[in-house]
């Protein structure tokens, strides 16, 4: 995704997720879910009435 030139930490996409949850309170957070092993998704639960 970044290509060979990119020279930014590993953990880049991470600190902006935790940052947005941050900013989106706990109310709203778990609208970005984690999606083990592909990256992040965001939306409701389908399990949240």
């Amino acid at each position: 995704m970044w290509g060979y030139e990119y020279y930014g930490g590993a953990r880049t996409v991470d600190v902006h997720i935790r940052r947005l949850r941050a900013k989106l309170g706990e109310e709203h957070a778990n609208l970005i879910q984690t999606v083990r092993s592909v990256g992040y998704r965001f939306g409701q639960s389908r399990w949240n009435g």
